[in-house]
Formats: structure tokens, sequence, C-alpha cells
């Protein structure tokens, strides 16, 4: 559960529907299975898996969900090769050429049979509402997998106005100044960064296990080059890759952090899953603002 991305949300307004209230709302989107000629299927499933049947899991004012994705695998190559056997069968039998369009109807017809039959492979997505901070937090590598997720809980409840985190600064020309000159006192870089020029369709150069400020780095800086991307940790309690459209990715909760959830009793499955999901989202309630201090301040506008 713990997140490894983080795409963040700003909520213009109060969350006002309670844990209990949003259970109820999310019923009727429960996840239900590939059948028929369905490609995939998506809907709500509950965060402590098989532990618990609730959509929401409360904890310190934040509420947590999961979205499950079902796919049914059903390789181009497998659909091609039965097209071409039913192709070549036809052919045969009624000695003459089948065409394109003739083909295109074989697909359907052949795709038709075999997708029930598929197997299927399904994808858990997280996502938690902190309603103190009026943030909607998804673990996603991109916006649009995060908007998956979004998009299903706009249909759950109606509607559902949100921003993504916004910022007084711009994320690249900070990181660029951290890098060329100092970082600030909570933020010790890496060895990783990504390099790119301002301008549309510029060239872009990835960094990995260089110091950055070697005089290679920073001569590629001097030139023009800003940093989009860059990888560093803050108050040694998480690690991250902070990209320019202010995306976490590869986000890790150090020693720091884990020490502190080896306090914790825990005994069972669910319990455990509290104890990571309160300490996870409190140590996100410190960072999330900290990132928008180092970079402006947040844009509420």
């Amino acid at each position: 559960m713990w997140f490894r991305n983080l795409q963040i949300y700003q909520l213009p307004e109060p969350f006002t529907p309670s844990a209990e209230e949003l259970h109820e709302a999310l019923l009727e989107k429960t996840f239900h299975p590939c059948s028929g000629l369905d490609t995939h299927r998506i809907g709500w499933s509950s965060p402590l898996g098989k532990v618990s049947d609730q959509l929401v899991h409360a904890t310190n004012g934040r509420l947590m969900l999961c979205m499950r994705r079902e796919d049914r695998l059903l390789p181009a190559s497998v659909i091609r090769e039965a097209v071409e056997e039913k192709a070549e069968a036809i052919e045969i039998q009624e000695t003459r050429k089948v065409g394109r369009k003739e083909k295109s109807q074989i697909k359907e017809e052949v795709t038709v049979d075999l997708l029930p039959r598929a197997f299927t492979r399904s994808q858990l997505s997280y996502a938690y509402i902190d309603v103190k901070n009026n943030w909607i937090i998804v673990d996603a590598n991109s916006a649009n997998k995060a908007e998956e997720v979004l998009g299903l809980l706009r249909e759950s409840l109606g509607s559902l106005r949100i921003k993504p985190l916004a910022v007084n600064q711009s994320p690249m020309s900070a990181m660029t100044d951290w890098v060329m000159n100092s970082a600030p006192a909570d933020v010790e870089i890496s060895d990783e960064c990504e390099l790119k020029e301002p301008v549309e369709k510029g060239g872009v150069i990835r960094i990995r296990g260089v110091l950055l400020a070697s005089d290679e780095v920073q001569q590629h800086m001097k030139s023009g080059k800003q940093v989009s991307k860059l990888a560093f940790e803050w108050q040694q309690r998480l690690s991250c890759v902070l990209s320019d459209d202010l995306s976490v990715k590869r986000l890790k909760f150090l020693d720091l952090v884990l020490d502190e959830l080896a306090d914790t009793d825990a005994d069972d499955a669910g319990a455990r899953f509290d104890a990571d999901f309160a300490l996870m989202s409190l140590e996100l309630a410190r960072f999330i603002p900290a990132l928008g201090q180092l970079l402006g301040g947040v844009n509420t506008d």
C-alpha cells in the first residue's frame, strides 16, 4: 500500500462526505469481473482486500480508496494468426482470394470468439482524500492513469471539482537553481537528473551516477539547459524524483520513517494496513506543504 508515485490534486472546496457516506456513494461502482465481450472493467474494491468489505478506509481524517482494473489479455499476434488461418482455409475451400474487407470481418468474428476465453489481469490503484488539507493524492505514474481513478470518483459522486497541485515558482527554474547554486537546507540532491532545453522539442539529457556539481553537468546548464527531473532526499525521511509537472516518482520512505513503523503494535492485516496508512499519510502531510514552500508556495487561485 505504500505509495511509490504521487499525482497531487487540490480540492478548491472542503470535501464533506463522511467515510460512511462515501462508501455508500461508491457502492454503485463496485468492481465486477469482465464478462461477455468486455475488454476491460474498472470499479471500486476494498483497500484492505479480503480483510474488509468496506470501500473506504478512514484514518485520522484521511479516506483511502482502491480502484481495481481488469483487462482481458488477447494479444494482437494471436488474433492475427487466427485470422490468417481462417482466411487460408476459406481460400483453399472456395479457391478464391480473401480480400481486405472480408479479412476485417473475419477479425471481428475471431475477436468475438476468443475474447470471452481470454485470460485476465488485474491491477489495483490506490488514492486517498486528505480532508484536513483539501488534497487528493493518487499513486499513479502518470496523470492519465490518475485520471482513470478520478473519473470513476466523479461518476460515483456526481461531480468533483479538483485541480492539479500548482505552485508560484517554476519547478524547472527552482530545481535548476538548486543544482547550479545550492539546494535548500532540507534537500539533499542525489546523482540523478534530467536536463532539457526550454524550447519546443528541445534536446533532453538524462544523467545518472554523476556528481551534479561536476563541470560537465554545470556546463550543460550554463549553455541554457534546465533541470526537468531531479532525484533528492528530503529531511532524510524520504527520497523521490520530482518532475517539472510536480509529479513525484520512485517515492521511498527511509529508515527514519520505517523505524517509527517498527514500534507500532499491529496484530493483524487490518491493523497493519491502518498503521501503514496513518504513518504514510502523516509523512506526506508534512512533505507536500514543504514541497510547495520550496517552490514559492502553493497557488490556491
